[in-house]
């Protein structure tokens, strides 16, 4: 299981909000929606230990997070604004590479059928630098794929897709939700997802 606690954030002499508490549990999602400024994205990368908590709690397992985030991150794909990309190289050494920093092993057949089936396909040998910013998302969407981790930390996944992509996406969130896993995302699109879900709505 996955929880937040009490949990608020400031930035300078203004709150952003406060007294934020949900629990995730395996096959469930949670929509993080509010207005533009309220804080999404700050708290997302505090549930992903990026930030320092300024009050509450953050749990994984029924653990503070703090204790061991060297594990709990071995159990989140966390996707920001920020694609992480490296622009020289190809979403196929994208994808490899960033396989390989986590300490997993990738094949060339499974790198490629990954990115196919976001469609990248004819596309996964040009550098990264030469894409759309949809395909470039597309590339880094692709790491979902290929991840075993459990809790999936998405900001905004579905900006910059067009439908048949919003769609496939969609299809490999409630894949991993069938496989209990738990997604906490943002997003400004409609989206339709299996397993048992809601949102909350985030306000100072």
């Amino acid at each position: 299981m996955f929880s937040i606690s009490n949990l608020s954030c400031s930035r300078g002499d203004k709150r952003l909000f406060s007294g934020v508490s949900f629990a995730l549990q395996p096959g469930e999602w949670l929509h993080l929606e509010g207005d533009n400024g309220v804080g999404k994205t700050s708290l997302l990368r505090l549930a992903c230990g990026l930030s320092a908590l300024e009050q509450g709690q953050i749990q994984w397992q029924g653990q503070p997070v703090s204790s061991n985030i060297d594990e709990f991150r071995a159990n989140l794909a966390y996707l920001g604004h920020q694609l992480a990309l490296k622009e020289d190289l190809t979403p196929l050494e994208n994808l490899r590479a960033d396989t390989a920093i986590a300490g997993r092993a990738l094949s060339l057949a499974d790198a490629k059928a990954a990115l196919a089936q976001l469609g990248l396909k004819g596309r996964e040998h040009l550098p990264v630098r030469v894409l759309s910013q949809g395909q470039k998302r597309r590339t880094a969407l692709a790491r979902l794929l290929v991840s075993s981790a459990p809790l999936w930390i998405l900001d905004e996944p579905f900006v910059a897709l067009d439908a048949a992509a919003q769609k496939v996406l969609s299809e490999v969130i409630n894949g991993h939700l069938n496989r209990q896993g738990m997604v906490l995302f943002t997003s400004h699109q409609m989206v339709t997802l299996a397993g048992q879900g809601r949102s909350y709505r985030l306000k100072a």
